[in-house]
């Protein structure tokens, strides 16, 4: 056979689809159809998360009605009253809210930079068995139970923090959030000014949340590209300028999203919290000394001793901490998602 016999051989026609029938069509002969097991794992899955969304949703329209009532009341003051006195019709979550919101801050303080040098360690450093023993002591620390935080923050704790709260408050007394004072505005030097603050609550709260952020930065630094990894350290770089160049910026959305997610248990966390502080019914700008509160504490502190309508204004500061970590959480979640294999948004 010579080559322009070769040449003018007629082209192959493509197959033709009858319009009678669309079946024919090759693409639709060739689609594989899902198999029982798929069939059935796709709607337990879809029931699954119809369920959950459910639950969700019927909190917070059981929370919104019980809370009406309190709400009808209080009105837009319920925000911006210090007072708890729902007996009086004078109660509000300004002073609680503001506590909640300082003992999650400074949660976030001591928490954010041991989570992620922590990940670090695990994904970067550590090897082998090691490694294998680091992951086993991050996910024991998040199984320790809240009011075992609670006793050691309370017992051991906060005696050890009190030297430290003091120094901070003699050399950075002049920053009004480190103040420690009296009405007068004389400084307090005394150990009895520097206990159950927000200080300490925040603290041991941050300990306690360490290990969730930990475990999402963990696994979004893990995800980084081994090919970019290598390229880093063929042009000569460090392990840390490895890790400042290609680790960090891959994990940017695993490190915000770990730290959301730890803000939502923070602002939420109930029982270590109402252990240690002393509840007071006031905005306390100095963080350092005694006195503050929570919203997750007011209601622990409270539920047992209210009246019908004291309940529903309990009910009602649940449902402005149920919306607030909500969002938070939701937030986080969608960064996460987002994010190529949990670690970056784009």
């Amino acid at each position: 056979m010579s080559f322009s016999t070769l040449f003018d051989a007629p082209a192959i026609e493509p197959p033709t689809v009858d319009p009678a029938n669309p079946d024919s069509s090759p693409r639709r002969l060739l689609t594989a159809r899902p198999s029982v097991s798929d069939s059935v794992f796709r709607s337990v899955a879809f029931f699954a998360g119809c369920i959950t969304v459910a639950i969700m949703l019927a909190v917070g329209v059981f929370l919104a009605l019980r809370a009406s009532e309190a709400l009808g009341v209080a009105g837009f003051s319920f925000l911006v009253e210090q007072d708890w006195s729902p007996e009086s019709q004078k109660f509000g979550i300004a002073s609680v809210l503001f506590g909640t919101i300082t003992i999650a801050v400074i949660a976030m303080c001591v928490a954010v930079p041991l989570a992620l040098g922590t990940a670090l360690l695990i994904s970067e450093v550590a090897q082998g068995r090691m490694r294998s023993t680091l992951v086993t002591l991050v996910d024991l620390m998040a199984a320790v139970p809240s009011v075992v935080f609670g006793l050691w923050g309370v017992f051991f704790l906060q005696a050890n923090v009190i030297p430290v709260a003091t120094w901070i408050s003699s050399y950075f007394g002049w920053i009004p959030l480190f103040r420690v004072a009296d009405a007068s505005g004389q400084a307090l030097t005394e150990a009895s000014a520097f206990t159950s603050s927000a200080f300490i609550a925040g603290i041991v709260v941050g300990l306690m949340v360490v290990p969730t952020q930990t475990s999402v930065m963990r696994e979004a630094f893990s995800q980084a590209p081994i090919g970019e990894r290598e390229a880093a350290f063929a042009l000569g770089s460090t392990r840390w300028g490895m890790i400042r160049a290609v680790v960090l910026p891959f994990g940017r959305g695993g490190i915000i999203g770990g730290t959301m997610l730890g803000l939502g248990r923070a602002l939420g966390e109930t029982i270590a919290v109402y252990m240690i502080i002393s509840p007071i019914f006031t905005i306390n700008w100095e963080v350092l000394k005694t006195g503050t509160n929570s919203v997750s504490a007011l209601i622990a502190l409270r539920y047992g001793e209210s009246s019908s309508f004291g309940l529903s204004a309990l009910m009602a500061a649940g449902l402005v901490l149920f919306l607030i970590t909500l969002v938070i959480n939701f937030t986080a979640s969608s960064i996460v998602a987002r994010s190529r294999s949990g670690a970056e948004s784009d």
